[in-house]
């Protein structure tokens, strides 16, 4: 049985992610009581790109490894999805598997299909360091993206329509508030394995590997393999968060899977604070949000976004995080003290 100040220090650990999930699910009936189901849209998006940019700082705020091929798993994961819908839909069986629009077994297809792909990437990927690993990732994520254009049977340059209703089992998912309450399970789910991993002596080795890899070889480990592991991990959950933007939103395109949506979710784990599990979900809220209001307000909303992003960065060198933890801090004192 674990110690009570065991307990207490997991809880204040946790504490900023459960605020957040306990936010997020505050959502619909906030909706539903102000008459406004856009806020229940928005705050899916919001729940999706949390999961991919969470994944994505396994690697890079762990791992040290700047990835910019997870808008490819993005993608693989919302095509498979959508390829396997779009068979059930005109009853035509893919090769020798039958066509399905249940979660149930299309988001177990996304993970095994992604994770056969990023076990070849990571693969190849991970013999190389520094700029060399950032550019050979880049040059995946654009052969994903020119692969997805060439599914001119699902719709090429133009996407992929979902046609069919999206179950899980026997349960019509389709409805947006039974979907953002899956979406939000999912990733209180991967919050909870990465932490895990995070803190297990899986994420000491890759944490040493990341700051001096001399001294982890030194002691007879291999990171490599440690590496690799780590990048299948977080590839296969960026894909499972694809997944969900493509049945959520029953559609799916390559602009979806281009290299500047792997940009978009390194900002968001940066933005958020890549020191903290539950940072990059902070950040995808603010990136998503202020992505919304700025271009409602300007057509030229991407430097005025640009500009506040810089702001935060600079000014909170370890992210949202930062001031969360901050706060946090000044709270307990101020209870110490009192």
């Amino acid at each position: 049985m674990a110690e009570p100040a065991t307990i207490g220090a997991r809880l204040r650990d946790n504490l900023p992610a459960l605020l957040i999930l306990a936010a997020l699910a505050l959502t619909p009936p906030i909706a539903e009581a102000i008459g406004d189901p856009f806020i229940v849209k928005v705050a899916t998006r919001v729940v999706i790109f949390a999961i991919a940019a969470s994944a994505l700082n396994f690697v890079v705020g762990y791992g040290g490894l700047v990835s910019l091929c997870h808008a490819g798993f993005f993608g693989v994961g919302g095509y498979v999805v959508g390829i396997l819908a779009w068979h059930d839909f005109n009853a035509e069986p893919l090769w020798f598997i039958p066509g399905t629009s249940n979660l149930a077994i299309t988001l177990p297809a996304a993970i095994v299909v992604s994770g056969l792909i990023a076990g070849i990437v990571g693969a190849i990927s991970l013999r190389t360091s520094g700029p060399y690993f950032l550019m050979i990732t880049l040059a995946f994520n654009q052969m994903f993206y020119y692969g997805a254009v060439a599914l001119q049977k699902y719709g090429g340059d133009d996407g992929l329509q979902i046609m069919s209703t999206i179950t899980l089992g026997g349960l019509d998912v389709s409805n947006r508030y039974r979907f953002f309450y899956l979406a939000l399970a999912v990733l209180a789910l991967t919050l909870l394995l990465i932490g895990r991993f995070v803190d297990s002596r899986f994420g000491m080795v890759l944490r040493a590997a990341s700051r001096n890899e001399t001294r982890v070889v030194a002691v007879g480990v291999d990171p490599w393999l440690y590496r690799l592991a780590a990048f299948v991990v977080s590839a296969v959950l960026t894909a499972v968060a694809g997944a969900l933007l493509a049945a959520g939103q029953q559609f799916i395109s390559p602009v979806d899977m281009g290299w500047d949506r792997s940009g978009d979710l390194v900002v968001m784990a940066v933005l958020g604070g890549i020191g903290a599990v539950w940072g990059p979900a902070l950040g995808a809220a603010v990136f998503v949000v202020l992505e919304l209001v700025l271009s409602s307000w300007t057509t030229h909303w991407q430097f005025v976004f640009g500009i506040v992003v810089v702001l935060i960065v600079v000014s909170l060198r370890g992210g949202l995080a930062d001031l969360g933890h901050t706060l946090f801090s000044r709270k307990r004192g101020e209870a110490k003290h009192g």
